[in-house]
């Protein structure tokens, strides 16, 4: 049995074979993007709470000095200034940038001196502080404004 290549056959072949190379790059492009899809994209882009507000405390124990941070939330990222009364060296006082995922907030002296991560939860935040030696810190919010008090 031979096969007549007329112009007929050589369309229907063609055509198949589009099909076939659409299918194969359709599920080659859905590997890829599984592939490369991150499993926590969810929480970097989660913001369960909102941090703006005046938040006031002291590491844990109270040997140490008091914290007070004066932030202003937009979408994850945070702003504000931190005042460190209390601990040796003297108060000192610094602007901080940070981050919220889900329930986190990491934040960072713009001097990179602090660094902090907390979970907060309602009007009260517990974490670790770096100032340069680590500790137990626990915050109260008492203010809502971003505005530091007069305290």
């Amino acid at each position: 049995m031979t096969i007549r290549w007329t112009h007929e056959v050589v369309w229907r072949l063609g055509s198949q074979m589009n099909k076939l190379s659409i299918i194969l790059i359709l599920m080659l492009s859905l590997v890829v993007s599984v592939g490369c899809a991150k499993s926590d994209w969810i929480q970097s882009t989660l913001v369960t709470v909102d941090v703006t507000g005046t938040w006031q405390g002291s590491t844990a124990g109270g040997a140490g000095g008091s914290f007070e941070l004066a932030l202003e939330q937009q979408g994850t990222r945070v702003t504000g200034s931190i005042l460190l009364r209390g601990f040796t060296g003297g108060n000192r006082t610094g602007q901080i940038n940070g981050t919220v995922a889900g329930d986190v907030f990491t934040f960072k002296e713009t001097n990179g001196r602090v660094t902090g991560e907390t979970t907060v939860s309602g009007d009260e935040m517990s974490g670790m502080v770096r100032a340069p030696a680590s500790a137990q810190i626990t915050l109260r919010r008492v203010n809502s404004s971003p505005r530091p008090s007069t305290q």
